[in-house]
């Protein structure tokens, strides 16, 4: 039986509107039942092509029992951080202010008027690791709003005081931007590099791009080549590791290692975009082949994989395949084999660093490039084939919501690139993508957050 969820335009709320929680978008009926039963909000945010968002609904939110609790004690929200940056924006700030932490699914608990008490992300079906189950946390929830009321106001208080604190903006005269704060941050970004794998700090890793794109910025300025070697090194890095797609081109969100070898799976279109953009940059400073390629492919992933029927494109591709993360991606070198033989299959999984133990799961591994093949043709055939073979597996749903914001990167990126590179085609992927922005987003001078099929 369908909840409130199921009119919803958004892909990640209609993935949740056969769950057997009596699901409510956000909005005043939501606060106002929450007023008039004198109990909590319970607000879980998440995305479409989130892994653990699709962990948590299958151990919690499908779960008879767990819905159960979930209807008696709270009103219940779902929000799709795409479709609500507002919303994330806010109580991800909470989240984060005070548990040090933040990422998704995000769980948080408010009074009725909106104010959070409790925050924090994924939450287990069973004890695990040192943190309570779902069922516990709801349980001890609700006994706190029911015995200690004041200890939920004076904590729903305190939060609110620290966002509206940090969310003052910097003094007047704070700080002048000169040159010299500039190789000040420059040096300061130097000193967490990860000198041994590439990037900035350890596990997990996300891809740095306006960081990288920041630090450029600083070579071109100063033309100081250490600055333009530890770009390059992180660029690198990145390009040959797993967290990129070595056949199809395009970046996972981000590595759940420091070395860059296997990813959380989904693609997200503002990763690729501000990606793209970057390699193209750094392709033309450096001259490097390399990452001329990973420009070439990403622009070649966004229009194969992502481009909608309307011209824009679409927010991501889903970490999991038929509720299994990594199945379309991941490869045994028995299956490097069988797609191209013993010879070309042992050389393939030399050149992609497929071993019998693995570096995913179950003796499968994500296909790395730690270094270019010294036959070129053999490759570029190895990877046309395989990467063919790939596309009969089950493939990962696709969350086909155009968002403004990142269908702006994607037209800045590939014009930018398609300019560098003299491809007609990236550039008027770029023209007609903003045309349909303007079309259709564009509603009585005001431009709309995001659209589905067309309609905003």
């Amino acid at each position: 039986m369908a909840n409130l969820l199921a009119d919803s335009l958004s892909p990640y709320l209609r993935q949740h509107a056969g769950n057997p929680v009596d699901w409510h978008e956000w909005g005043e009926a939501a606060l106002a039942e929450a007023r008039e039963r004198d109990v909590p909000i319970l607000l879980s945010i998440g995305y479409a092509a989130c892994h653990w968002c699709h962990v948590m609904a299958h151990e919690s939110f499908e779960d008879e029992a767990t819905a159960a609790v979930m209807n008696e004690h709270f009103v219940c929200v779902k929000v799709d951080r795409e479709e609500r940056p507002d919303l994330d924006a806010i109580y991800m700030n909470a989240t984060v202010a005070t548990t040090g932490q933040g990422g998704w699914p995000m769980t948080c608990f408010l009074t009725p008027d909106g104010a959070p008490f409790y925050c924090g992300t994924y939450y287990p079906s069973t004890p695990r690791g040192g943190m309570p189950s779902f069922q516990q946390l709801l349980h001890a929830i609700t006994d706190t709003w029911h015995q200690r009321r004041d200890d939920v106001g004076k904590a729903a208080a305190a939060i609110v005081g620290e966002l509206q604190r940090s969310s003052g903006g910097l003094p007047p005269g704070a700080g002048r931007v000169d040159a010299a704060l500039l190789d000040a941050a420059v040096s300061a970004v130097a000193r967490d590099e990860d000198r041994e794998h590439g990037g900035f700090g350890g596990a997990p890793k996300f891809p740095p791009s306006n960081l990288l794109e920041g630090l450029l910025r600083g070579y071109e300025r100063t033309r100081r080549t250490d600055t333009l070697d530890l770009v390059s090194r992180t660029a690198e890095a990145m390009a040959r590791g797993g967290i990129y797609d070595q056949l199809g081109g395009g970046f996972a969100r981000y590595s759940v290692d420091a070395g860059w070898v296997v990813p959380h799976f989904e693609k997200m279109l503002y990763d690729n975009a501000l990606l793209l953009r970057f390699y193209a940059h750094l392709a033309r400073v450096t001259g490097a082949v390399l990452f001329r390629r990973v420009a070439e492919e990403t622009a070649t992933f966004l229009l194969r994989d992502l481009l909608t029927a309307e011209g824009g494109f679409a927010s991501a591709l889903d970490a999991d395949t038929d509720g299994i993360e990594g199945l379309t991606y991941a490869w045994a070198p028995a299956q490097l084999a069988e797609v191209l033989g013993p010879d070309d299959g042992a050389w393939a999984a030399h050149v992609f660093s497929v071993t019998r133990e693995g570096t995913f799961e179950a003796g499968t591994s994500v296909l790395q490039l730690r270094d270019d093949p010294d036959d070129a043709e053999r490759f570029a055939r190895v990877r046309e084939r395989l990467l063919l073979s790939r596309q009969t597996r089950p493939q990962p749903a696709r969350d086909d919501k155009v968002v403004t914001v990142w269908n702006g990167f994607a037209v800045t990126a590939l014009a930018e690139a398609g300019v560098a590179f003299g491809v007609t085609e990236w550039i008027e992927a770029a023209a007609t993508c903003a045309r349909t922005l303007l079309d259709r987003h564009l509603v009585d001078g005001r431009l709309r957050r995001a659209s589905l099929g067309g309609v905003v």
